[in-house]
C-alpha cells in the first residue's frame, strides 16, 4: 500500500466501491466527530462508470457543488465530480483526505443496485446537527429495520454509504443504516463486510493549493447517466 497518493493519482486508482474519509478541525467538524465518537467526519463512495469521470456519492450540508444526478445546486444527498467534491473538502472546508480502496471489482448487478439506490436518495434532505445525533443514538437501540425501499426523511452521509453497501451486498442487511457513523468506515473500527470483501487501509491524499471550483453548474442539465 503506497505511503501516500496525489489526487490525480487517487483518481486514477479509484474503482466504484472504494471509500473516501474527511477529517477537519472546525467547531462542527469537531462536533459531529464528538456526537459521533468518531476519528472522522465525513465519508463518500466513488463511483466509476464506463467513460465519465469518478463521481462521488454522499451527504453534506453544503450546496457547494452541481448535482449530477439532478444537474442542480442542492443540499443533502448528492453525486458530485469526485475530483472536485474533494478540492472542495480540502481547500474550501480544511479537511484532511483518505482513500480505502475494496479488494474486489464491482459487478454488473452490484453497480445495477447502486444506480437505483441513487435514483432513490438523490436530493435526500441532510439532518439538522440534533436529529443527527437523535438519529445515531436511535441507531444504537434494537427497532424494526427499515425495508431495503423504503424511503428516508434524511440522510447523513455514513447512512448513504451503508445504505448503499447494504443494496450492493456489501454490508449485511440486517442492521439499521442509522447504527454507522463516519468512524465505522475508519479501519480502527475493524468494519466487517460480507462475502469476504474487505476495505484496504487509509491512504493520505495530497490535495495541491489553489483556489476550490466555483460550484456553478454550467447548463442545468446532469450528464447522461448509464442505467
Amino acid at each position: 500500500m503506497p505511503g501516500h497518493l496525489s489526487l490525480d493519482e487517487a483518481l486514477d486508482l479509484t474503482r466504484t466501491g472504494d471509500v473516501w474519509l474527511f477529517r477537519g478541525r472546525t467547531v462542527p467538524d469537531r462536533a459531529i466527530q464528538m456526537t459521533t465518537n468518531s476519528p472522522v467526519n465525513h465519508v463518500g463512495m466513488s463511483v466509476v462508470l464506463d467513460d465519465l469521470p469518478p463521481l462521488m456519492w454522499h451527504a453534506e450540508l453544503g450546496r457547494s457543488l452541481p448535482d449530477l444526478w439532478s444537474g442542480t445546486n442542492q443540499r443533502g444527498v448528492q453525486l458530485h465530480d469526485l475530483r472536485d467534491a474533494v478540492v472542495v473538502w480540502a481547500r474550501r472546508y480544511g479537511q484532511r483526505a483518505w482513500l480505502r480502496q475494496l479488494d474486489r471489482p464491482v459487478t454488473r448487478e452490484m453497480e445495477d443496485a447502486l444506480l437505483r439506490t441513487i435514483a432513490r436518495l438523490d436530493g435526500t434532505p441532510f439532518p439538522s446537527t440534533a436529529r443527527l445525533a437523535g438519529r445515531w443514538l436511535r441507531g444504537r437501540v434494537p427497532l424494526p429495520r427499515r425495508t431495503a425501499g423504503s424511503a428516508l426523511e434524511s440522510a447523513y452521509c455514513a447512512e448513504v454509504v451503508a445504505v448503499t453497501y447494504q443494496a450492493m451486498g456489501l454490508l449485511p442487511a440486517d442492521r439499521n443504516p442509522n447504527w454507522y457513523d463516519p468512524g465505522r468506515f475508519w479501519s480502527g473500527d475493524d468494519l466487517r463486510l460480507s462475502a469476504g470483501a474487505l476495505l484496504g487501509g487509509e491512504i493520505p491524499v495530497t490535495v495541491p493549493d489553489g483556489p476550490a471550483p466555483s460550484g456553478r453548474a454550467a447548463s442545468g442539465q446532469a450528464p447522461s447517466l448509464p442505467g
